[in-house]
This record gives C-alpha cells, structure tokens and sequence, in this order.
C-alpha cells in the first residue's frame, strides 16, 4: 500500500537554521516529522553518487533514497498531523525542485535565508571542526569551490553557490505559486523564536502559541588551526577514505570518536572580519540585486559591515554533537 507524502518541507538553506526548526516543530501536535532530520530523497532519481569530496562517500551511504523507506518515516503520523520534513539542500538543486513540483505539487515550502557571507563562513566551519576540509581559510575555500565542484564533490561543498538564493527562488516561483512559499530570513529565528514559529504554524494551517523557542541544535564549534587539527583532521580524511569499503556502522564507530576528540571544547564560531566579507561579497551581489526583484524585499544589508557576525546560537550544549542527517545530536 502507497503511503502519503509530505504536506510541508523545510527547504533550505544549509546553515541557516533548519536543524534547530526540525527539532523545534516535531514539538507542536498538528505537526509529524520524522527523527531523520535530511533524509534527501528528491536529491536524486535512484542511488546517490558513489565520489565525491572527503567524507561525501559516508553521507551518501545515509540518503533515504528509495521509495518505501521514505513513505516509511512518516508512516507513525498520527491521524490529521500534517507531516513534513527538512532537507536544505532542496531549494539549491533544481532538479530537486521540478521532483517535488512532480511528486507533491501542492506541497507548502519554507525557505530560510541567511547573510550569503556569514551562510558561507558556516558552512565552511562545520566541515572544518569536522576534520574533512583542508582549507583553512574560506576566502580560499570559496576560491577552490568551482574545481571542487567540477570534481563531483556534493552539494554542502558549494559554500557560494547555496548562498545564491535569488536564482534558487526564481526558479522555484516558476514550479510554485508563491502562495505555496514561506520565505524568511535566519535573523528572524534567532532574534524573534515565538513570532517566526507562528508565522509558520499559521502558514501551515495549525494552532499558533504553542511554540516560542528554537533549540541550539546543530551550533558550529570552531576547532583551533595548529598541529592537533591538522593531526586528526588528516586522521578523520584517511577514515573517511577507507571508510568506504567498510559496513556503515564500522565506518561511523571509527570516525566519530575522532570527530568528537577534533570538537571537543571548541568555542563558537569566529566572526568574520570586513576585509573577509569585502573579498567575498562580490559573489553573491548579483544575484542580492535578484533576490531583491524576486521577493520585493530590501537585502541591502548582506553587502555592507555586520554588527554581529560569528555564531548566533552560541557556544555548543554540553553533549551535543554536529549533526549529519538522522544522526542524533546527544550522546
């Protein structure tokens, strides 16, 4: 028997607050989403990729890609909950746009959207506290993304190109009526929890008030560069390789304890300086002046100095870990 998609599906970005609004929805009734947070199944039309970047090998091997275990995640929804998912890499691939359009059409879709700059600095800083990139700098970082992406390597690598929402949103509004679309930026979650929830609540058609905060969940930490990172992350690299011909969960036992050994008492991540943003910028005004015509709304502040730049959730809970896909964040 075929079972239900998703109603809703909490699209991107990637760094903009995703993990901490999975965590803080599956806590309203009316809403069901299942424990694996990006089970990525309109990334691809059957098996994931088999290459790509270091580490890209492990989280392919955990895609919820075929079709009876993805309608599986949401078989424990109780009657009458809206059920939905959040993978952020859904707004950025355009193929994974015109899948959904194809398989639930009238599905509602929320996008969060994050400073460009500061999505980048991220994104780059979790694969970095993760020992997987080798770079240790992102302006760099962000220099060597178009051979990276040339190489096969997948899509988290895209530190500019998932920041580039203006073509993202344009190409969406041609799949969706805009109606269909909730579009609102990371500083709202973050600065204003209890009336962005219920902006999406209302949005989804369920009670408002109910809601008021979003979890730390998924906060970067930030490694310190010098000869202990670039033991383990070499460490974590190698892993990552051989990884590949081991079962999953012998893959995962070796790598994680490293991983955590990498993490531990890290502070938050470092802000970004001006000159950073000034060389880094240029990459994304284009498609800011787009993003400004597709919403109507003014982001004339993504180009200019920050007040605050870093990590906005803070400094990582005691036990938590950095999250990847399904994998819980305690213990």
């Amino acid at each position: 028997m075929t079972m239900p998609l998703p109603d809703f599906l909490v699209i991107g970005a990637p760094k903009a607050g995703t993990t901490a609004l999975h965590a803080a929805l599956r806590e309203h009734p009316g809403l069901y989403l299942p424990p694996v947070k990006e089970p990525k199944f309109f990334l691809t039309d059957g098996p994931p990729p088999d290459r790509g970047g270091p580490g890209d090998q492990q989280t392919y091997r955990e895609h919820v890609w075929r079709r009876a275990d993805y309608e599986a995640l949401f078989a424990a929804a109780p009657p009458g909950a809206a059920r939905g998912e959040a993978t952020p890499f859904y707004l950025y691939d355009l193929d994974a746009q015109r899948r959904i359009h194809a398989a639930i059409p009238h599905a509602r879709l929320i996008a969060i959207l994050r400073d460009p700059v500061e999505r980048a600095h991220s994104n780059w800083t979790h694969l970095w506290s993760a020992g997987l990139e080798p770079i240790g700098d992102v302006v760099r970082a962000c220099a060597a993304e178009e051979r990276r992406v040339a190489d096969g390597w997948a899509h988290f690598w895209h530190y500019v190109r998932l920041g580039r929402y203006g073509e993202q949103l344009a190409h969406l509004f041609t799949l969706f009526p805009r109606e269909q679309v909730l579009v609102f930026r990371y500083r709202d979650l973050v600065d204003r929890p209890a009336h962005t929830l219920d902006r999406i609540c209302a949005f989804l058609g369920v009670d408002q008030g109910l809601l008021t905060e979003a979890p730390r969940e998924n906060v970067t930490a930030h490694p310190d560069a010098g000869g202990r990172h670039l033991l383990l992350s070499a460490a974590l690299r190698a892993l990552a390789r051989t990884g590949r011909a081991l079962p999953y969960g012998l893959a995962r036992a070796l790598t994680e304890p490293v991983e955590h050994l990498l993490q531990r008492r890290s502070a938050a991540r470092r802000p970004l300086t001006w000159e950073q943003r000034q060389q880094l910028i240029p990459r994304f005004a284009d498609d800011i002046e787009l993003l400004q015509r597709v919403t109507g709304e003014d982001f004339g502040d993504w180009v200019r100095p920050r007040e605050r730049s870093g990590g906005q959730f803070g400094v990582r809970p005691d036990g938590q870990r950095q999250a990847r896909n399904g994998r819980p964040l305690i213990g």
